[in-house]
């Protein structure tokens, strides 16, 4: 995965590029989507909920009765129950006055009279109105991305629809040898959240990729190959064609030969064909972008302290990989990632332009590559 590549002649600060892309960036417009759509997509405002359940239910089996009427009961001593059993199942609505539910174990009623022996606490064995949810609440904070169970959690508050921000990305791929990172960058997008449409272009010539280079159904344009300065490296000029390059050569390491562009009011984003290199303009840049887009609130990340020191070269951000060992965050490599490396890594960790880098022991927080449960 290491790939030596010409530079642009100048390199634009991370940090500046960044500011360019969202700048006048707002989230789109929320879309009704079905709960079997909503998998990694970001939650818009939802509104509020009646209260679950609706009213005092048993959360046990057993029986249902009055806390005060089994004072002083035990199996020592039994005490009669003047009112008729109510047998219920986890779940059943509770009957009127009763408030605690105990075990078929704790009443006898073998003979003609049924009597308690224990006692219980009110609201024993009861899931309270509200209790799940309360009035007026909402199930879903808007700006979180939806995962597994908030899908269960939404559909158990009997909602089958969600209003969602999937910001549209158009990927459009260049044919290179390197065919791999293409795929990689589209499966992705679909895990970010993006509504997905995926172009190749015909040929690596700049006509051929400024032709699908559209931005008329989209909310971002990532191009994957081609932004280098190589003799058949066009990308950047057809974008140059298209709209305008903001940066072409970014202080950033690995990606140092992504570029950032606008056509209109969209964003573009040419990745190099280098799966480290596009791997780092995606975390860097385009998850950003789309994070803007989406209104995603925050991205999943860990603070742990470095098993080792990380040295870094000031005047260039720099791409950590890390793995995590017992608790804390070892460092795999830095600038420059193989694809073992790659494969092991847990989280990656930005060292800004202006660090020389971060001291063992020092807590650091990192953005999750995986769910590490």
């Amino acid at each position: 995965m290491m790939a030596t590549q010409c530079l642009p002649a100048s390199l634009t600060p991370l940090d500046a590029a960044l500011a360019v892309l969202l700048e006048g960036l707002e989230p789109v417009a929320p879309r009704d989507l079905s709960l079997a759509q909503a998998w990694g997509g970001v939650a818009a405002a939802m509104p509020p909920l009646p209260a679950m359940p609706r009213v005092d239910t048993a959360s046990a089996d057993g029986y249902a009765l009055r806390a005060r009427d089994l004072v002083g009961a035990s199996s020592y001593s039994p005490l009669p129950l003047s009112h008729p059993l109510h047998w219920v199942e986890a779940g059943d609505p509770m009957p009127e006055g009763c408030d605690c539910v105990v075990d078929a174990e704790c009443v006898d009623d073998s003979g003609g009279l049924a009597q308690a022996l224990a006692e219980a606490l009110p609201g024993q064995g009861v899931r309270r109105r509200g209790g799940d949810l309360a009035a007026g609440h909402a199930v879903l904070a808007a700006g979180r991305r939806v995962g597994r169970i908030d899908q269960w959690a939404v559909a158990a508050a009997g909602l089958q629809r969600l209003a969602l921000r999937q910001p549209r990305l158009r990927l459009v791929e260049i044919p290179s040898a390197a065919g791999s990172t293409g795929p990689l960058i589209a499966e992705l997008a679909i895990a970010a959240g993006a509504g997905l449409v995926r172009v190749a272009a015909s040929a690596r010539d700049a006509a051929a990729i400024a032709a699908v280079i559209d931005v008329s159904d989209c909310d971002l344009v990532v191009t994957v190959g081609g932004s280098g300065v190589g003799r058949s490296d066009a990308t950047i000029a057809a974008l140059a064609a298209r709209g305008a390059v903001v940066s072409h050569g970014i202080a950033l390491q690995p990606g140092r030969t992504a570029a950032a562009g606008r056509i209109g009011k969209i964003p573009v984003i040419a990745l190099p064909g280098a799966p480290d290199q596009a791997l780092a303009g995606w975390w860097t840049l385009v998850l950003p972008v789309l994070d803007r887009l989406s209104g995603l609130v925050r991205r999943p990340g860990s603070t742990l302290p470095l098993i080792r020191k990380i040295a870094s070269s000031v005047g260039i951000a720099e791409l950590v990989l890390l793995e995590q060992q017992a608790g804390a965050w070892l460092p795999l490599a830095v600038g420059e990632w193989s694809l073992e490396l790659t494969a092991r890594a847990d989280a990656w960790l930005l060292v800004p332009a202006g660090s020389e880098g971060f001291a063992a022991g020092m807590p650091v927080h990192a953005y999750l590559i995986r769910d590490l449960g």
